[in-house]
């Protein structure tokens, strides 16, 4: 029996009463650099349609593009290495976060994906996560599936059009079909979904069809992985974020904005999965300073177009802090085993920076 089935007609209720291949422009490279965002809501929309997801391909496609530069355009791939060493805190996604008189915490980057590779963990990692006091994640509502779909429909102004229009009024026709063609990979149909947000979509077509499936299937992403295994070990698990701020966050940017991020990723087509290994790849060598360089040298742009400066802002640097001021109560008790988004942790205004300004030693343990 499909446990899961009565979030689809719960989606469908409230979709029925309306409730340039070789490179990335600024509104599809904010999207793209915030799959950790995008993969954890994509995770639960999805289960709305499990019956349709499971019957996408699991066999993961794509190939790394640093690695087809290094080949073919070796000076642009050692520019990406340099700027990727000028990051802060660029290396590593595993830190031991200590303060004088309390036990050491640790910081974990993640990737919000089912892949094997990444459920491994860094060395030292499963053990530390094994002696916590309290396991820290972004939003703990991804441990009760009710509760993490009751904040998505809560507020359904965050997710779906409610202005009688569908995202059909905003595309041209060839690329209303392409997205029908890349939602149908996934096992989405096009009509099921047309009035949510452009976002909403952006956040299938974030991912490859073959983690769309496995989700569907029920495989558990790192940080659901890591919660999990923590309830398990009878240690307390607390979100930092609920779903309904990340909605708000990702809702707040103008909406042309993410109509012109989801055409973008819709050209993509199947670069889109050459994206994910790369970026995968980059994670598994702990080269996360080198993410957005690399998104960067595919943009025309540099990353600096309109409206790409707000949304940075809002769902990079404002989140950043917010984890931060929440995390803090349990960081200073000691003890904690704290799982993020890798991304969250680099820059001068990523975690490690935030949390050595609080007076912690953070060193890298990987």
């Amino acid at each position: 029996m499909n446990t899961r089935a009565p979030h689809f007609f719960v989606l469908r209720r409230l979709l029925t009463r309306g409730l340039h291949q070789s490179v990335i422009s600024s509104g599809a490279l904010g999207m793209i650099a915030l799959i950790h965002v995008l993969a954890l809501i994509s995770f639960f929309v999805v289960l709305g349609f499990a019956a349709q997801a499971r019957s996408a391909e699991d066999i993961c496609r794509g190939s790394n593009l640093l690695s087809e530069m290094e080949r073919t355009d070796p000076a642009r791939y050692r520019s990406i290495q340099a700027e990727g060493a000028e990051v802060a805190n660029g290396k590593g996604v595993f830190w031991k976060v200590e303060k004088p008189g309390t036990a050491p915490s640790w910081l974990l980057g993640t990737m919000h994906v089912t892949d094997p590779s990444v459920l491994k963990m860094p060395t030292g990692a499963p053990y530390a996560l094994s002696k916590s006091k309290v396991v820290i994640i972004e939003s703990d509502e991804i441990l009760d599936e009710k509760k993490a779909m009751a904040g998505m429909l809560a507020r359904p102004e965050l997710t779906m059009m409610m202005n009688g229009k569908s995202i059909q009024d905003f595309l041209a026709p060839e690329d209303k079909a392409k997205l029908e063609t890349a939602l149908k990979e996934r096992g989405i149909p096009l009509t099921a979904v047309s009035r949510m947000q452009p976002w909403m979509l952006s956040s299938f077509l974030a991912l490859p069809a073959c983690e769309l499936s496995r989700k569907a299937k029920g495989a558990a992403f790192l940080d659901k992985k890591i919660a999990d295994d923590a309830i398990r070990a009878n240690i307390p698990v607390k979100g930092l974020e609920t779903m309904q701020e990340q909605l708000s966050a990702m809702a707040s940017i103008p909406t042309d904005f993410h109509i012109k991020s989801l055409i973008e990723m819709i050209g993509l087509g199947s670069k889109m999965d050459d994206v994910s290994v790369t970026m995968r790849d980059l994670y598994l060598a702990g080269d996360i300073g080198m993410t957005m360089p690399m998104l960067k040298s595919l943009a025309p742009d540099g990353a600096e177009g309109e409206g790409y400066a707000e949304f940075e802002e809002r769902i990079v640097r404002q989140r950043n802090h917010t984890m931060v001021d929440r995390a803090l109560p349990m960081l200073n008790a000691g003890g904690a085993f704290m799982a993020v988004g890798a991304l969250h942790l680099v820059g001068d205004e990523g975690l490690v920076a935030l949390l050595r300004k609080q007076g912690f030693t953070v060193t890298r343990a990987d």
